[in-house]
Parts: C-alpha cells; sequence; structure tokens
C-alpha cells in the first residue's frame, strides 16, 4: 500500500507540473514530502517509511527462499525480487531522512555521480552504458504492462473486476516504463555530450517533456499512469500470491 500511495501521489505531482506550469517535483520526494506537510503527515510519513522497508525486506527474502525448476528461472527471479527489495528499501530510506527534516534531491545525486563517471577513463562509455541500462529496465516494465505478466504473481477475481485490474496494472507499468525511458535518454545524452548538467532523475525527466511539442499531454498521461499504477499497487496487496 506504501508504494501504491507514493506512485499515485507522483502522478498527482505530474499533472500539477502541467496545471501550475512547470512549477512541481513529480517524483519520490516530492510525493513523500508532500505527505510530511499533511495534517498529522509527519506521522503518516514514518508509517510509508516502516511499510516500504517491510516491503523491502520482504522481496529480499522471498528472492532467497523462491524456487523454481529451471535454475535460469529461479536466478532471473530472483535478480527481479532482489532489485524490487533494494528499490523499496531505497524508497524507506528516502522517506525517513525526509521524516527527520533532510531533504534529498534525486537530480542532484544523478548529476554528482554522472559527473563523478565522467572523470573516469572511459566515463562518457559508462554514463552511456548506464543510460542503456536504465532504458532496458524501462523496456522491461513497458513488457511486463505489453504481456500483462504480473498477472501471474496474483490471483484476480474473474469477471470484470479481474480485467479491470489488469487494465490498471498494465497502464501503471507501461507509464512507469516510459518514465524510465526518459531517465535513460537524459543520461545516455549526458554520456554523449561529457556534460552532466542534462542528466536527471525522474523529476527532471517528467520536466523535460514540458517544452516539448506535445509534451503536457505527454505529462498527463504520464501522470494518469502514475495514478492506476498507484491504484494497481492496492489490488496487488490484496490479491497478490504469497
Amino acid at each position: 500500500m506504501a508504494t501504491g500511495i507514493v506512485h499515485g501521489l507522483i502522478g498527482v505531482l505530474a499533472i500539477a507540473l502541467v496545471v501550475r506550469q512547470g512549477r512541481a517535483e513529480a517524483d519520490q520526494v516530492g510525493a513523500l514530502t508532500s505527505i510530511a506537510e499533511a495534517p498529522f503527515g509527519l506521522a503518516g510519513l514514518w508509517a510509508v517509511a516502516l511499510l516500504l522497508f517491510a516491503l523491502g525486506i520482504f522481496h529480499i527474502v522471498d528472492g532467497f527462499a523462491l524456487s523454481r525448476s529451471s535454475r535460469k528461472q529461479r536466478w532471473g527471479r530472483r535478480l527481479a525480487e532482489w532489485g524490487q527489495g533494494i528499490a523499496f528499501c531505497v524508497m524507506g530510506g528516502i522517506a525517513t531522512a525526509i521524516a527527520v527534516g533532510a531533504r534529498p534531491d534525486p537530480d542532484r545525486t544523478t548529476r554528482d555521480a554522472s559527473r563523478g563517471l565522467l572523470t573516469l577513463p572511459g566515463g562518457t562509455v559508462l554514463l552511456v552504458l548506464v543510460g542503456l541500462g536504465v532504458a532496458g529496465v524501462g523496456i522491461a516494465w513497458i513488457w511486463m504492462g505489453v504481456s500483462r505478466s504480473f498477472r501471474k504473481q496474483m490471483e484476480l477475481p474473474s469477471g470484470r473486476a479481474g480485467h479491470a485490474i489488469a487494465a490498471l496494472g498494465a497502464v501503471g507499468f507501461v507509464s512507469k516504463g516510459g518514465a524510465l525511458l526518459v531517465v535513460a535518454v537524459l543520461l545516455a545524452a549526458a554520456g554523449v555530450r561529457g556534460d552532466s548538467s542534462s542528466a536527471g532523475a525522474l523529476d527532471s525527466a517528467i520536466t523535460s517533456l514540458y517544452d516539448l511539442p506535445g509534451g503536457p499531454v505527454w505529462i498527463v498521461l504520464i501522470g494518469a499512469g502514475f495514478l492506476a499504477y498507484g491504484v494497481f499497487c492496492f489490488f496487488r496487496a490484496r490479491f497478490a500470491k504469497l
């Protein structure tokens, strides 16, 4: 549920970016900060942080515990579970940092890391490869949405309800994958140009679309997709195969 809240808020902030004409933080930090600023938000933020850590630990432990007949399938699934576990723990860490008064800046962190890579021998190639890696993750998310492979991990109800939940998941996975592809383009472009200033995280990726032809429409679509994924996460918590 915690990840559903965060993704839903990112969707709201992405749409707010268009409404406010480019002034909003459409990323995890913006979403978590908006929770902290709400009435009783600090308590809610600590609850979200604990839930994110719990979800991350669950995925990591599940990665060790799961079994598959095929060695290739087993390790592929383990890597996926561990990747999700680390991602949720990182989000939990960001939530904790905001709860104690810090204000992390993912875009600045990404630019600093990119600058560090560019100082290494072959740094431009390394940064392009990082961008390609992020693109691969984005494509994987899009594929999971298009193929609806996430249904294998859920026991969806039959009939229209199951189809509606699957549709929410498909839209959400594709939207998140699309946002990651934009992040990948920013990283790869920074590598090609040898200039870390063009690199950025999710907020920079969504904001970069604003001035493009039809950009606000794409941002609204991405925001709606994140909202759909946020709602889907609540159903996934309810119907997940444990």
